[in-house]
């Protein structure tokens, strides 16, 4: 049986999860097993075992809804929309939405992201604006929207999730990715200071290579579908010796999130088993 964190002072609170769904989710409830859960479904999942009323959004409704369904039958409160959070016209709706369910916003995390493949004399145009828009531009507009709302009750907490590939090269040619995140850390931190005097925090929890449902997806993407190599390769590459999980970011989001980390504004949580300090 998993086993998570907890923390009393976040019972009652409201939080916006956008990427709620996950890759490779087809709509079945998958069990208890951790590696079926992605980061967003996971951090949902604590979040409302903590107390936590959750908000939560995906392009793919179908995955938003297994999400639910899934922290429901664990006793969860999750209400869900389908939404597409690069559109700005989208995320008002969102926020807006989110409001009328629970009244307020005490924390957001931005979930979203996805790599694509290219250096920049290969990688379309088309594809790095696209990586732009889910990568970085989805953060400012949720923010965009939020912030004023926290600023209003007075305190407020904003994870977003970038990678450790904005810190490092980790192996796979994806300069457009490897960019974004870097942007979202240094969006986090400057952000951050801006925010500290109005008691509302933003700290990035940038997760190494972690064994979630979208493995397949980036086997297909990086290793031409040889699932068992890709996965023998990233654990390979880890000094702790294997992938983390789901829960792993799960959890750090969840320390941010509350009251824990009221002295914590503007830093990078990391969360790789080793990797950024390795020369592996």
């Amino acid at each position: 049986m998993l086993t998570h964190a907890s923390f009393p002072d976040l019972k009652g609170k409201v939080a916006l999860v956008t990427g709620i769904g996950q890759t490779g989710s087809d709509g079945n409830v998958w069990g208890d097993e951790p590696r079926v859960w992605g980061n967003g479904a996971a951090t949902a999942r604590l979040l409302a075992l903590n107390g936590v009323k959750v908000f939560g959004c995906d392009i793919n409704m179908l995955s938003a809804k297994n999400t639910q369904q899934r922290i429901q039958a664990l006793g969860g409160v999750v209400e869900i929309i389908e939404a597409d959070v690069t559109k700005s016209g989208e995320v008002k709706r969102l926020v807006q939405e989110a409001l009328t369910a629970f009244g307020r916003i005490d924390v957001l995390v931005n979930n979203v992201g996805r790599s694509e493949p290219g250096c920049p004399a290969t990688m379309e145009e088309h594809i790095w604006d696209a990586q732009a828009d889910l990568n970085v531009k989805s953060v400012y507009l949720t923010c965009h929207e939020v912030l004023p709302l926290m600023e209003a009750q007075g305190s407020g907490s904003i994870i977003n999730i970038a990678s450790i590939a904005g810190l490092r090269y980790i192996g796979k040619p994806q300069v457009a990715y490897s960019t974004f995140k870097a942007a979202v850390m240094q969006f986090t931190k400057a952000t951050a200071v801006i925010y500290a005097p109005r008691n509302v925090r933003l700290n990035s929890v940038v997760p190494g290579l972690m064994h979630t449902p979208l493995v397949g997806y980036l086997a297909d993407k990086y290793a031409d579908g040889d699932i068992d190599g890709f996965v023998k390769k990233r654990d390979d590459a880890v000094p702790a010796g294997k992938q983390g999980e789901s829960f792993d970011i799960a959890n750090a989001v969840v320390f941010l999130a509350s009251e824990s980390s009221k002295y914590i504004t503007g830093q990078k949580l990391v969360v790789d088993g080793g990797i950024t300090s390795s020369t592996k």
